[in-house]
């Protein structure tokens, strides 16, 4: 398999990839086609897809903070089974993260994700690729490292319409597996970062920040 970053929506491989996030993920958990030109201009934005045989058939987004020292997986997609396709782009991504790191002089804390509760998303197909079933992936995850911060998360959707998505949790993959905290000003920092491009902000997400303001660090449960 080759690891291959898209840097424009004019990349031949672009349009498989946002086709594949159609399947994959429900409509507000998708950008519009024409809104990823500027993310995929931003150098500090990776999306990289993973090609066998000229076809796409994963792909993975992150990004890296520096001035955080934390880094966030924005989405890891296998589109088919029996590949190996996410074990290919765990390493990748981890050695490149690894890269940004060190170029920054900085020593990562960890890593966020969002995960699906199964519970609460079970009316979503999810293409119907197992190994992006939302069970699965949790347990994946779980292995991996990550923990569950604990509060009642919700996002803004992507599809701008301000909604507020809740069927996820926020999760942390810390560096130092001991770690059972983290600081609820960095998750904040976070959070205000990582979503300061979608400008209409729900009014229950708000109100999370606001309580998370109110704290002095948020527990990190397993998940």
């Amino acid at each position: 398999m080759t690891y291959h970053r898209i840097e424009s929506i004019q990349d031949p491989y672009f349009r498989p990839l946002h086709e594949l996030l159609g399947t994959i993920f429900p409509p507000e958990e998708v950008l519009a086609y024409d809104l990823w030109e500027g993310p995929l201009q931003d150098p500090g934005i990776h999306v990289y897809v993973a090609l066998s045989g000229g076809e796409v058939v994963g792909a993975t987004e992150y990004r890296y903070y520096p001035d955080m020292k934390v880094a966030m997986t924005d989405f890891t997609i296998i589109g088919k089974p029996a590949m190996g396709i996410g074990r290919f782009l765990l390493t990748r991504r981890e050695k490149d993260l690894r890269r940004l790191a060190e170029a920054s002089g900085t020593e990562p804390l960890g890593m966020f994700a969002e995960v699906y509760d199964p519970y609460r998303a079970a009316s979503h197909e999810f293409g119907g690729v197992s190994p992006m079933n939302p069970y699965v992936r949790r347990e994946v995850l779980s292995h991996v490292g990550y923990k569950r911060l604990e509060l009642d998360y919700v996002h803004p959707s992507w599809d701008h319409a301000g909604e507020a998505v809740a069927e996820l949790d926020l999760c942390f993959l810390p560096k130092d597996e001991e770690l059972d905290r983290l600081p609820a000003a960095l998750v904040v920092r976070f959070l205000e970062t990582y979503y300061s491009a979608l400008p209409n902000k729900p009014e229950a997400w708000l109100t999370m920040i606001g309580k998370l303001r109110a704290e002095e660090d948020v527990r990190l449960l397993p998940l």
